[in-house]
């Protein structure tokens, strides 16, 4: 159940990214409060997962969701540069991501 909020708050993460983005500089009210409500769901959820789990790993999976996920709609959704180097440096991560969790740091 923990690593289930963890990859849930990834995801939120995501999403907060997502409204900053549309947020345009906390000048755009609904994207605003979007991101801020994105922001509450995301930390509460790792603070209750992190009852149950290391804190490095389970840090290093939702801060990897939330990079992965970012940059893959940034160049999906938004229209940024989509390069070589970009798309193997977010699958370094997730690698590192994956590295991770097998090493172990869960409970």
């Amino acid at each position: 159940m923990a690593w289930l909020m963890v990859v849930a708050a990834g995801l939120f993460e995501v999403a907060m990214a997502y409204m900053l983005k549309l947020s345009d500089g906390f000048s755009v009210p609904p994207a605003s409060v979007g991101f801020i409500v994105f922001a509450l769901l995301s930390f509460g959820l790792l603070t209750l997962a992190l009852k149950d789990l290391d804190v490095g790993t389970a840090y290093a999976v939702w801060t990897g969701i939330g990079a992965v996920g970012t940059a893959t709609l940034g160049m999906i959704f938004l229209g940024e540069d989509a390069s070589l180097l970009k798309i193997v440096s977010v699958l370094l991560i997730l690698a590192g991501v994956v590295g991770l969790n097998l090493a172990g740091g869960g409970h």
